[in-house]
């Protein structure tokens, strides 16, 4: 009774400490973002640096505040965010159907494979002119090249995770008079939905990262679109704005694939 009584007052002890720890990890966090926010700014009105062409953080929230009167950075944003998930739905189907595919023939794997590597390795940039030439100056290349940045990736991680699956699960499951549906329904699909939960992380940040890339090319709309037009204007104020949003947007995807994780394992 006492041996389990101290283990109950150890654990109520490291809960505690392990409280205390996040909730100071949380605020040097906050201390640090604020540290770094308040020597920009002090930068430039010191004449440190020049705000002209590295911003501050006053002039970054002035134009902010400037086109949220109109509503106009909603919409800019709102587009990237649209481009974002749809991009990254396309991803995470494509992906895991052609994995699928590489795992249920081997023959079909090893043919595709070196080519998804090329692939995979290739600089997505390069692919943007020829998009826009493919399908034209629209959300249509925008959301393509986006694709392009994270699928194959996605497809060969999920491939080599399929083929990681545990061979005595499978074996028992043939044993039973099982087939392949049956080691893909049974085995396979839940056994991977952390390495897949794990990919979409990666991949929410890719095409965000796509997204811009298409932005920059092929929009007239957007925040990369933002960012190329201020750079051409030198309107910095609106560059860093753009930048700083982006930050923002890709923190949230990221945290929302987060709790999608959190409600998965309590399931």
């Amino acid at each position: 009774m006492n041996k389990s009584a101290g283990i109950t007052l150890a654990q109520k002890a490291f809960l505690e400490q392990e409280t205390v720890r996040r909730r100071k990890v949380k605020i040097l966090r906050v201390m640090f973002l604020v540290l770094l926010l308040a020597l920009w700014e002090l930068s430039a009105r010191m004449g440190w640096i020049n705000d002209f062409i590295f911003s501050s953080p006053a002039r970054v929230v002035s134009c902010f505040w400037e086109m949220a009167g109109d509503g106009s950075i909603f919409v800019h944003t709102g587009i990237t965010v649209l481009e974002t998930l749809a991009s990254f739905g396309l991803v995470v189907v494509i992906g895991l159907i052609f994995a699928l595919i590489l795992w249920a023939s081997k023959s079909v794997s090893e043919v595709l494979e070196p080519y998804l590597v090329m692939l995979n390795s290739l600089p997505k940039s390069a692919l943007a002119p020829i998009l826009i030439v493919w399908l034209g100056n629209n959300v249509k290349t925008i959301v393509v090249a986006a694709v392009s940045v994270a699928v194959f990736g996605c497809i060969m991680t999920l491939h080599n995770g399929f083929a990681q699956t545990d061979p005595d699960k499978i074996r028992l499951i043939y044993s039973l008079g099982g087939q392949k549906k049956d080691v893909l329904r049974k085995v396979l699909l839940p056994g991977t939905v952390p390495l897949l939960i794990s990919n979409m992380k990666v991949n929410v940040g890719l095409c965000l990262v796509g997204v811009i890339i298409g932005e920059f090319l092929a929009a007239n709309q957007g925040l990369g679109y933002l960012i190329i037009y201020g750079s051409q204007v030198f309107k910095m104020d609106l560059v860093v704005m753009s930048i700083v949003i982006l930050c923002v947007v890709s923190a949230v995807l990221y945290q929302g694939i987060t709790f999608l994780e959190k409600r998965i394992q309590k399931i």
